[in-house]
């Protein structure tokens, strides 16, 4: 692609870092935003801005919030007692829009992925497994994308999860194999998490 402008150009690749965004696409957008008055570019940079120094995690499930504790961890309506693990906020939000689910989440921030280098002590496991120690909790729902990488998640915090009194169970299978759960339709997902079942009989 032959750009007029080094400047363009730059803007274009910068654009073209984030996930799911060709060179044509980021063209498209940093063009759109040239198209734009001084103010409205400000309004949309200065958001950007304010985002990425001012948001927060959760300090109980690391879900992205505004204040200390998510609306989810204090919401006195949740089932404190049942923690549903998701790899980061999109599934968050994708389980959250089917209505079904009333409990709590633990966001883990990734998969385990050897060939990215990514290892369990880069995920939230041992959050997890400080949160469980003696708070009650009776059930962990492990729903995690039915990919090689969720799969491999899901046996290691299985593992770790043994020696706990506690429910382990993973959300039904009518994910194909492969799919990520924010990209599963809202009745498919919420159907998977009311029939859940016991992780021990994926292993069996």
């Amino acid at each position: 692609m032959n750009f007029s402008s080094k400047l363009l150009e730059q803007a274009v690749e910068e654009f073209g870092r984030l996930p799911g965004i060709g060179k044509k696409t980021a063209l498209r957008l940093v063009l759109h935003l040239l198209q734009q008055n001084e103010q409205e570019v400000y309004r949309f940079t200065e958001t950007i801005n304010t985002l990425k120094s001012n948001v927060k995690y959760c300090r109980k499930c690391f879900n992205i919030t505004d204040e200390q504790e998510c609306e989810i961890c204090t919401s006195p309506k949740r089932e404190k007692d049942i923690i549903c693990v998701v790899e980061d906020t999109r599934d968050v939000m994708a389980i959250e829009n089917t209505n079904q689910y009333t409990g709590t989440y633990h966001v883990l921030g990734g998969l385990i992925s050897p060939l990215d280098g990514v290892g369990p002590s880069d995920l939230r496991i041992e959050e997890l497994i400080e949160r469980i120690q003696g708070s009650g909790v009776s059930e962990v729902i492990l729903a995690l994308s039915a990919t090689m990488e969720g799969d491999t998640t899901i046996f290691y915090i299985y593992k770790r999860l043994r020696e706990f009194n506690l429910k382990i169970s993973t959300i039904a299978r009518g994910i194909s194999f492969g799919g990520e759960l924010e990209y599963v339709d809202e009745v498919t997902l919420g159907k998977s998490i009311l029939t859940r079942v016991p992780y021990e009989r994926n292993i069996g």
